[in-house]
């Protein structure tokens, strides 16, 4: 039996572009290869694809495009084709495509755009289509859905640049501090801010703006966090939930990627009720949000056991110490299964 022909897409014109090499890593050096071959597809920072051939490692540590081959490429078009085009000088090569996985995160990547580029070349995406991932992406937007439904959502304003100061104080008056300032679409915690009072609204303000150019004013949930990896479309398989504790602050950048001062629990310390809660609520959001083939589901449980929904990630991260995975783990699903069964809900 031949080999199917996976295109690994990674990198991205992103801030969370190191984060996509990271997880790509991960998934490469995961993948079955008895079963699968691997086409390399980076994006460059500026936004250019390239066709890599040469040492993963070299995409860890993110010298994929210094050193190996990289031809420039296109994806087709046109669906007869099903694959990318490789530009090699004056020679063209298509090269076809079973599948393909994108390993990206945040805009462009995450956000439906390279969702839609993959939907007009007809070759099967795994993960979410472009509906599902620009919804999630906008975290108004699936809020207000997942509300529609009866589903709790922490109270929120948005404003925009043409939004007056005077306009952001009276709406501002709409909201109880602690408050929570994001960019509208950015994700890995890229621009948010935690604010105790009105003294530090507006550089909070200043900071979402330069990854956005709307930004969400969101009251805090007091509770706990949990999240809850979702894999499959008409049959689901959740892993188990897990907890983030938190000894000060927000779940930011620097604490998703170095637990320096936080930890995370797998299973979270609930019980069985609430755990089981949590997985229908879980499951209800993704149905809502019309996601597919995987996403991550984070919500807040408050001490009187309420569930809020809080966003939702369609390209969770996949390095070795990330959540999703290893909250798949511990239902027995180890990494490289997991990676095949992702793929197998395409190919």
């Amino acid at each position: 039996m031949s080999k199917k022909k996976i295109g690994i897409i990674f990198g991205g014109c992103s801030p969370e572009y190191h984060v996509s090499l990271e997880s790509a890593y991960s998934v490469i050096t995961n993948i079955n290869q008895s079963k699968y071959e691997m086409v390399l597809i980076g994006i460059t920072k500026e936004g250019d694809f390239f066709k890599y051939d040469g040492d993963i490692e070299n995409i860890k540590n993110d010298t994929w495009k210094e050193k190996g081959k990289c031809t420039k490429v296109v994806i087709s078009g046109s669906k007869s084709d099903k694959g990318m085009i490789e530009i090699d000088g004056d020679r063209l090569n298509l090269v076809k495509l079973d599948a393909v996985f994108p390993v990206l995160h945040g805009k462009n990547g995450e956000d439906g755009t390279l969702q839609g580029l993959i939907s007009l070349s007809g070759i099967p995406l795994i993960g979410c289509d472009v509906l599902s991932s620009s919804l999630c992406m906008d975290k108004y937007l699936s809020h207000q859905l997942v509300q529609s439904y009866g589903i709790n959502v922490a109270k929120c304003i948005v404003i925009d640049h043409t939004t007056s100061k005077k306009e952001i104080m009276e709406k501002l008056g709409e909201l109880n501090y602690t408050l929570f300032v994001k960019p509208m679409r950015a994700g890995s915690s890229f621009g948010i801010t935690k604010v105790e009072n009105a003294s530090q609204i507006e550089k909070a303000i200043k900071d979402a703006f330069l990854y956005d150019t709307e930004v969400m004013i969101e009251e805090n949930v007091d509770g706990i966090e949990i999240g809850c990896a979702i894999l499959g479309n008409e049959k689901l398989i959740v892993g188990k939930i897990d907890e983030i504790e938190l000894s000060d602050g927000f779940f930011n950048y620097t604490e998703k990627y170095t637990l320096k001062t936080s930890k995370i629990h797998v299973p979270a310390r609930i019980d069985q009720r609430t755990a089981t809660l949590a997985v229908e609520t879980a499951k209800k959001i993704y149905r809502i949000l019309k996601c597919k083939d995987f996403a991550r589901v984070d919500m807040f449980l408050t001490s009187d056991g309420k569930i809020y929904f809080n966003e939702i990630n369609t390209i969770p991260g996949f390095t070795s110490h990330s959540r999703y995975p290893n909250m798949m783990k511990q239902i027995g699903i180890e990494f490289d299964e997991l990676i095949d069964k992702l793929i197998s809900l395409e190919v």
